[in-house]
């Protein structure tokens, strides 16, 4: 059945529908949260959220839209005002005051590697995931949206707000910068490309 079947079914009451749903969208959403985030437990309670509210503003949705298109927005809206409060946090968390009163950055140790985890397979979806987090926000969300959600030009178009020539120059842009990145990890493209699409399936 169709997502936009099921959510009509939802708004007349059926709630069997909207489990189907979430059962259907749920692993897709946190990989998708997890590429902003990279916060397993942060990632888990915006994947509620974006749930309550989709249960919340049922009647809201109409048809005209995909009921994906829906759904990551909601998703997305989300996901970029935790990730902006992450930010925030982070910079007010490694500012120092020198022996002159001014205020500058002191680089604090990089945690994210758990020092448990030795595979290969681990250590290259950890590398990704740093370099994600250190592309421009512009970049990030339509690469994560296109490369690990695997979602249509269009749909990320209509969820970005983007008109579709900014969507495709910033994925171009977004890969490139990507495969930069990670050219110590990956050097040959179509390995970094194959392993980045990957993420939504593990």
């Amino acid at each position: 059945m169709l997502d936009e079947d099921l959510m009509e079914l939802f708004q007349a009451g059926t709630v069997e529908a909207y489990n189907i749903l979430v059962d259907r969208y749920s692993e897709r959403l946190m990989h998708y949260l997890f590429g902003f985030l990279a916060d397993k437990k942060r990632c888990e309670d915006l994947l509620q959220e974006t749930f309550l509210r989709v249960h919340r503003n049922r009647h809201s949705y109409q048809r005209i839209a995909k009921f994906s298109t829906w759904l990551y927005t909601i998703a997305g809206n989300l996901a970029r005002s935790e990730y902006r409060k992450q930010k925030r946090r982070y910079m007010y968390s490694i500012q120092s005051t020198s022996r002159d009163n001014e205020e500058y950055e002191m680089p604090l140790p990089d945690e994210s590697f758990a020092p448990d985890k030795h595979t290969e397979s681990i250590l290259q979806e950890n590398s990704i995931f740093k370099a994600l987090d250190v592309l421009p926000d512009s970049f990030r969300e339509v690469i994560i949206l296109r490369d690990v959600q695997e979602l249509a030009y269009d749909e990320i178009a209509e969820i970005t707000g983007l008109p579709m020539g900014t969507v495709k120059s910033r994925i171009n842009r977004g890969r490139r910068k990507m495969k930069h990145l990670l050219k110590d990890v990956y050097p040959f493209d179509d390995k970094l490309q194959k392993t980045i699409s990957e993420l939504s399936a593990n």
